[in-house]
Formats: C-alpha cells, structure tokens, sequence
C-alpha cells in the first residue's frame, strides 16, 4: 500500500497487488475513515467520507489525474506534491 501523498490530515494511498480490482481509484485515509475515490472522475465510489475532506481528495485527484492513472496502469507510484 504505497503512500502517495499526504495532506490536511488525509493520507492517499493506492493498493498496487496485480491489479487490485477496477475501476482505478485511490483511497484516501483519515484518522476515523478509509474510502475509495475513481480516478476517472474523483467521485466517492462507496462508503462515507467527511464533506470537505471528500472535496480535497477530489480536488487532489483531478490535479493529478494523468499521474495516477500512469501509477494505476504501470504499477509503479511516485510521491506527488501535496495541494
């Protein structure tokens, strides 16, 4: 579980084991939440997740979409600059 980037308090990690499961997502941690979020589009894919915290990560992704869907498609990750 490579951690890819940290900030606010959220902690994004990708599970990189043969191709976890599609569709490509990411998940993001906070002290009292773990969840899912689509590359594709940085939308929640299930569970709950804290409304501005939900937005961050969606604003995360969408700034470094094409480096996670490279990380996602590869294998391989990379640490990214936090926002």
């Amino acid at each position: 579980m490579p951690t890819i980037c940290s900030f606010y308090g959220i902690i994004i990690v990708m599970y990189l084991r043969d191709k976890e499961h599609n569709p490509p997502h990411i998940h993001a941690i906070t002290q009292d939440f773990d969840a899912p979020f689509l590359i594709e589009n940085g939308e929640l894919m299930e569970g709950v997740f804290p409304h501005k915290a939900k937005e961050l990560v969606k604003e995360f992704i969408l700034k470094y979409q094409k480096e996670l869907k490279e990380m996602w498609e590869t294998e391989t990750y990379r640490k990214l600059p936090p926002l």
